[in-house]
């Protein structure tokens, strides 16, 4: 990849997709508060639903959490503690790939169901189904890095993503520069990653941030009673 172009896409895009991410979530929450949901369709097909959701959402919770502590460590932590490059790597292979298979089944489900019961999909916009098909592309990719990442335990390019990592949140120069060599399929998958906190306020996503902290250990997603008598 050209150097110039490289600089653009990993140095100077992430810094854009942030701003986006944390203003435009600032002034959606500030002006229109109400459309601060995930927008539940509950009611409808309800068993599909839960297992979907649930599958979904407790891999993406463990995909979010590996994917911040393995990127944000700095490299001296795990030395430290004695973990190598390799261990981490299987780790991260092992526990990724059982979550990211979980998310995968979950979010399909998801999707078939938004897909294929006509009421729903009237009910759906646009972004609603956007968002499913690009989280499930950006699932594909993390996936299938993990063959990629069998043929490199020697950690190299995980270093390498961990460093381009932690000089963009610590807004150091010459991020991109880690991560010019990296596999394609690596690049792709941080592209697209980027390019959901740029969609980020702009969809149903916006809930994830005031998720109460039971949510993985609730009974319902919500309360619905009939109405007795008359009006």
């Amino acid at each position: 990849m050209n150097l110039s172009i490289n600089t653009v896409l990993f140095g100077i895009y992430p810094y854009i997709c942030l701003s986006v991410f944390l203003i435009g979530s600032l002034i959606r929450f500030d002006r229109e508060q109400y459309t601060w949901r995930s927008q539940s369709s509950q009611l409808l097909r309800r068993r599909q639903l839960i297992w979907g959701s649930n599958l979904f959402h407790v891999g993406i919770l463990l995909i979010l959490v590996g994917h911040t502590g393995g990127l944000l460590t700095p490299v001296a932590v795990f030395e430290a503690l004695g973990i190598s490059h390799t261990a981490k790597q299987l780790t991260a292979i092992v526990i990724g790939g059982v979550a990211g298979v979980a998310c995968m089944v979950g979010l399909l489900m998801l999707l078939h169901r938004r897909l294929s019961d006509p009421r729903i999909l009237r009910t759906s916009s646009f972004a609603d189904i956007a968002v499913l098909v690009i989280l499930l592309v950006q699932l594909s990719l993390g996936l299938g890095s993990v063959f990629v990442s069998l043929d490199h335990l020697d950690g190299t390019e995980m270093v390498a993503l961990m460093n381009w990592a932690q000089h963009i949140v610590t807004v150091r120069p010459d991020a991109a520069g880690f991560v010019t060599n990296v596999a394609p399929i690596f690049k792709i998958h941080l592209l697209l990653g980027m390019t959901i906190f740029l969609i980020f306020p702009f969809t149903r996503l916006v809930h994830i941030l005031s998720a109460p902290i039971w949510y993985l250990g609730r009974r319902g997603y919500q309360i619905v009673r009939t109405r007795r008598g008359g009006a």
